[in-house]
Protein backbone atom coordinates (compact mmCIF):
# COMPACT_ATOMS: atom_id res chain seq x y z
CA UNK A 1 0.00 0.00 0.00
CA UNK A 2 2.84 2.35 0.88
CA UNK A 3 4.51 1.55 -2.44
CA UNK A 4 1.31 2.35 -4.32
CA UNK A 5 0.95 5.65 -2.45
CA UNK A 6 4.54 6.54 -3.21
CA UNK A 7 4.11 5.78 -6.89
CA UNK A 8 0.92 7.81 -7.01
CA UNK A 9 2.59 10.80 -5.34
CA UNK A 10 5.51 10.52 -7.72
CA UNK A 11 3.23 10.50 -10.72
CA UNK A 12 1.39 13.56 -9.43
CA UNK A 13 4.36 15.74 -8.56
CA UNK A 14 7.79 14.29 -8.06
CA UNK A 15 7.99 12.55 -11.43
CA UNK A 16 6.99 15.62 -13.42
CA UNK A 17 9.52 18.16 -12.20
CA UNK A 18 10.40 20.81 -14.73
CA UNK A 19 13.76 22.51 -14.95
CA UNK A 20 13.83 25.95 -13.33
CA UNK A 21 13.79 28.91 -15.68
CA UNK A 22 15.65 31.13 -13.25
CA UNK A 23 19.16 30.41 -14.61
CA UNK A 24 17.99 31.52 -18.07
CA UNK A 25 16.29 34.59 -16.61
CA UNK A 26 19.43 35.55 -14.70
CA UNK A 27 21.55 35.02 -17.83
CA UNK A 28 19.17 37.27 -19.78
CA UNK A 29 19.34 39.95 -17.08
CA UNK A 30 23.13 39.72 -17.08
CA UNK A 31 23.27 40.07 -20.87
CA UNK A 32 20.76 42.94 -20.90
CA UNK A 33 22.53 44.93 -18.17
CA UNK A 34 25.90 44.33 -19.84
CA UNK A 35 24.51 45.49 -23.20
CA UNK A 36 23.15 48.71 -21.68
CA UNK A 37 26.45 49.41 -19.91
CA UNK A 38 28.51 48.74 -23.05
CA UNK A 39 26.32 51.03 -25.18
CA UNK A 40 26.50 53.69 -22.47
CA UNK A 41 30.30 53.48 -22.46
CA UNK A 42 30.43 53.93 -26.23
CA UNK A 43 28.16 56.95 -26.00
CA UNK A 44 30.21 58.31 -23.10
CA UNK A 45 33.38 57.94 -25.13
CA UNK A 46 31.91 59.96 -28.01
CA UNK A 47 30.72 62.70 -25.64
CA UNK A 48 34.07 62.92 -23.84
CA UNK A 49 35.95 62.94 -27.15
CA UNK A 50 34.09 66.11 -28.16
CA UNK A 51 37.20 67.87 -26.77
CA UNK A 52 38.87 66.87 -30.06
CA UNK A 53 36.50 69.31 -31.80
CA UNK A 54 37.54 72.12 -29.49
CA UNK A 55 36.91 73.45 -25.99
CA UNK A 56 33.65 75.14 -26.99
CA UNK A 57 32.29 71.87 -28.41
CA UNK A 58 33.09 69.99 -25.21
CA UNK A 59 31.58 72.80 -23.09
CA UNK A 60 28.39 72.66 -25.19
CA UNK A 61 28.05 68.89 -24.74
CA UNK A 62 28.64 69.20 -21.00
CA UNK A 63 26.07 71.96 -20.57
CA UNK A 64 23.56 70.05 -22.67
CA UNK A 65 23.64 67.18 -20.16
CA UNK A 66 23.32 69.67 -17.31
CA UNK A 67 20.11 71.05 -18.84
CA UNK A 68 21.60 74.47 -19.62
CA UNK A 69 19.91 74.79 -23.01
CA UNK A 70 16.54 73.56 -21.70
CA UNK A 71 16.23 75.39 -18.38
CA UNK A 72 18.39 78.44 -19.02
CA UNK A 73 20.89 77.43 -16.33
CA UNK A 74 22.99 74.39 -15.43
CA UNK A 75 21.84 71.65 -13.06
CA UNK A 76 24.87 69.37 -12.52
CA UNK A 77 22.66 67.17 -10.33
CA UNK A 78 21.20 65.72 -13.54
CA UNK A 79 24.61 64.17 -14.17
CA UNK A 80 24.58 62.71 -10.65
CA UNK A 81 21.23 61.04 -11.34
CA UNK A 82 22.57 59.44 -14.53
CA UNK A 83 25.70 58.27 -12.69
CA UNK A 84 23.56 56.80 -9.89
CA UNK A 85 21.58 54.78 -12.44
CA UNK A 86 24.82 53.51 -13.99
CA UNK A 87 26.13 52.54 -10.54
CA UNK A 88 22.97 50.50 -9.86
CA UNK A 89 23.24 48.80 -13.26
CA UNK A 90 26.92 48.08 -12.63
CA UNK A 91 26.21 46.50 -9.24
CA UNK A 92 23.39 44.37 -10.67
CA UNK A 93 25.53 43.27 -13.62
CA UNK A 94 28.47 42.42 -11.36
CA UNK A 95 26.26 40.45 -8.95
CA UNK A 96 24.84 38.42 -11.84
CA UNK A 97 28.21 37.86 -13.51
CA UNK A 98 30.07 36.78 -10.38
CA UNK A 99 27.94 33.61 -10.29
CA UNK A 100 30.13 32.21 -13.06
CA UNK A 101 33.53 33.25 -11.74
CA UNK A 102 35.86 30.63 -10.22
CA UNK A 103 35.19 30.89 -6.48
CA UNK A 104 38.40 29.28 -5.22
CA UNK A 105 41.91 28.46 -6.35
CA UNK A 106 41.00 24.87 -7.26
CA UNK A 107 38.33 26.01 -9.71
CA UNK A 108 40.68 28.63 -11.12
CA UNK A 109 43.45 26.06 -11.63
CA UNK A 110 41.02 23.66 -13.33
CA UNK A 111 39.88 26.39 -15.69
CA UNK A 112 43.46 27.42 -16.53
CA UNK A 113 44.35 23.80 -17.31
CA UNK A 114 41.27 23.53 -19.48
CA UNK A 115 42.15 26.76 -21.30
CA UNK A 116 45.71 25.61 -22.01
CA UNK A 117 44.51 22.22 -23.18
CA UNK A 118 41.75 23.50 -25.46
CA UNK A 119 43.57 26.56 -26.78
CA UNK A 120 40.19 27.87 -27.88
CA UNK A 121 40.07 31.60 -28.53
CA UNK A 122 36.59 32.07 -27.03
CA UNK A 123 37.70 30.36 -23.82
CA UNK A 124 40.70 32.69 -23.64
CA UNK A 125 38.48 35.70 -24.30
CA UNK A 126 36.26 34.71 -21.35
CA UNK A 127 39.36 34.56 -19.16
CA UNK A 128 40.31 38.12 -20.10
CA UNK A 129 36.74 39.21 -19.55
CA UNK A 130 36.98 37.90 -15.98
CA UNK A 131 40.38 39.58 -15.44
CA UNK A 132 39.15 42.95 -16.72
CA UNK A 133 35.93 42.61 -14.70
CA UNK A 134 38.01 42.13 -11.55
CA UNK A 135 40.06 45.21 -12.45
CA UNK A 136 36.92 47.27 -13.05
CA UNK A 137 35.68 46.51 -9.53
CA UNK A 138 38.51 48.75 -8.30
CA UNK A 139 39.08 51.14 -11.20
CA UNK A 140 35.52 52.23 -11.95
CA UNK A 141 34.58 53.02 -8.34
CA UNK A 142 36.80 56.14 -7.87
CA UNK A 143 35.73 57.63 -11.21
CA UNK A 144 32.03 57.01 -10.59
CA UNK A 145 32.25 58.40 -7.06
CA UNK A 146 33.96 61.54 -8.36
CA UNK A 147 31.26 62.08 -11.00
CA UNK A 148 28.47 61.28 -8.52
CA UNK A 149 29.63 63.69 -5.82
CA UNK A 150 31.22 66.40 -7.99
CA UNK A 151 29.22 66.55 -11.25
CA UNK A 152 30.08 70.22 -11.71
CA UNK A 153 33.75 69.45 -12.30
CA UNK A 154 33.21 68.38 -15.91
CA UNK A 155 34.37 70.68 -18.69
CA UNK A 156 37.34 71.53 -20.92
CA UNK A 157 39.48 73.00 -18.11
CA UNK A 158 37.86 71.09 -15.27
CA UNK A 159 38.34 67.65 -16.84
CA UNK A 160 41.83 68.51 -18.10
CA UNK A 161 42.87 69.68 -14.63
CA UNK A 162 41.58 66.45 -13.11
CA UNK A 163 43.51 64.37 -15.65
CA UNK A 164 46.81 66.25 -15.32
CA UNK A 165 47.06 68.52 -12.28
CA UNK A 166 45.14 66.17 -9.99
CA UNK A 167 46.98 63.13 -11.37
CA UNK A 168 44.06 60.97 -12.53
CA UNK A 169 45.73 60.05 -15.82
CA UNK A 170 47.32 56.76 -14.60
CA UNK A 171 43.91 55.48 -13.46
CA UNK A 172 42.28 56.56 -16.74
CA UNK A 173 44.88 54.71 -18.82
CA UNK A 174 44.26 51.38 -17.09
CA UNK A 175 40.51 52.02 -16.84
CA UNK A 176 40.31 52.68 -20.58
CA UNK A 177 42.10 49.43 -21.41
CA UNK A 178 40.00 47.39 -19.00
CA UNK A 179 36.60 48.80 -19.97
CA UNK A 180 37.13 48.59 -23.73
CA UNK A 181 38.45 45.02 -23.63
CA UNK A 182 35.72 43.92 -21.20
CA UNK A 183 32.92 45.63 -23.10
CA UNK A 184 34.06 44.42 -26.52
CA UNK A 185 34.42 40.80 -25.40
CA UNK A 186 31.12 41.02 -23.56
CA UNK A 187 29.19 42.23 -26.61
CA UNK A 188 30.77 39.52 -28.76
CA UNK A 189 29.82 36.82 -26.26
CA UNK A 190 26.27 38.13 -25.91
CA UNK A 191 25.84 38.12 -29.70
CA UNK A 192 27.11 34.53 -29.91
CA UNK A 193 25.12 33.33 -26.90
CA UNK A 194 21.76 34.65 -28.05
CA UNK A 195 22.30 33.94 -31.74
CA UNK A 196 22.33 37.52 -32.98
CA UNK A 197 23.21 37.89 -36.66
CA UNK A 198 23.23 34.09 -36.93
CA UNK A 199 23.37 32.91 -40.51
CA UNK A 200 23.47 29.62 -42.34
CA UNK A 201 27.11 29.12 -41.39
CA UNK A 202 27.63 29.63 -37.61
CA UNK A 203 31.43 29.40 -37.88
CA UNK A 204 31.55 32.11 -40.53
CA UNK A 205 29.21 34.29 -38.45
CA UNK A 206 31.42 33.87 -35.40
CA UNK A 207 34.51 34.88 -37.38
CA UNK A 208 32.75 38.01 -38.65
CA UNK A 209 31.58 38.92 -35.15
CA UNK A 210 35.08 38.40 -33.79
CA UNK A 211 36.57 40.60 -36.51
CA UNK A 212 33.98 43.30 -35.75
CA UNK A 213 34.75 43.00 -32.04
CA UNK A 214 38.48 43.60 -32.51
CA UNK A 215 37.83 46.43 -34.97
CA UNK A 216 35.54 48.22 -32.51
CA UNK A 217 37.94 47.63 -29.61
CA UNK A 218 40.84 49.08 -31.62
CA UNK A 219 38.73 52.05 -32.73
CA UNK A 220 37.62 52.99 -29.22
CA UNK A 221 41.10 52.48 -27.77
CA UNK A 222 42.59 54.82 -30.38
CA UNK A 223 39.78 57.32 -29.80
CA UNK A 224 40.17 57.02 -26.04
CA UNK A 225 43.94 57.52 -25.94
CA UNK A 226 43.73 60.39 -28.44
CA UNK A 227 41.12 62.04 -26.23
CA UNK A 228 43.17 61.46 -23.09
CA UNK A 229 46.20 62.99 -24.81
CA UNK A 230 44.12 66.07 -25.67
CA UNK A 231 43.11 66.50 -22.01
CA UNK A 232 46.72 66.07 -20.91
CA UNK A 233 47.82 68.79 -23.35
CA UNK A 234 45.16 71.20 -22.09
CA UNK A 235 45.95 70.27 -18.51
CA UNK A 236 49.67 71.02 -18.95
CA UNK A 237 48.87 74.39 -20.52
CA UNK A 238 46.35 75.22 -17.79
CA UNK A 239 48.35 73.85 -14.83
CA UNK A 240 49.12 77.30 -13.36
CA UNK A 241 45.37 78.06 -13.25
CA UNK A 242 44.14 74.62 -12.12
CA UNK A 243 40.62 74.79 -10.76
CA UNK A 244 39.49 77.59 -13.07
CA UNK A 245 36.22 76.91 -14.92
CA UNK A 246 36.06 77.23 -18.69
CA UNK A 247 33.66 79.82 -20.08
CA UNK A 248 33.40 80.31 -23.87
CA UNK A 249 34.20 83.78 -25.18
CA UNK A 250 30.67 84.29 -26.48
CA UNK A 251 29.21 83.54 -23.05
CA UNK A 252 31.64 85.99 -21.44
CA UNK A 253 30.57 88.66 -23.93
CA UNK A 254 26.90 87.99 -23.26
CA UNK A 255 27.53 88.30 -19.53
CA UNK A 256 29.37 91.58 -20.00
CA UNK A 257 26.48 93.13 -21.92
Amino acid sequence: MNQVSSLTASARGGGSKRASRWPARLDFAQSASGLVLALFMWGHMFFVSSILLGKDAMWTVTKMFEGYFFFGRSYPGIVSVVVAVIVVLLVVHAALAVRKFPINYRQYRTYRQHMKLMRHEDTTLWYWQVVTAFALFFLAAPHLFQMLMHPGTIGPFESADRVWSYRWWPLYIVLLLAVEVHGGVGLYRVAVKWGWFAGADPDATRKRLKAAKWTLTAFFLVLGFTTLAAYVKIGVEHADKAGEHYVPARVQQEGAQ
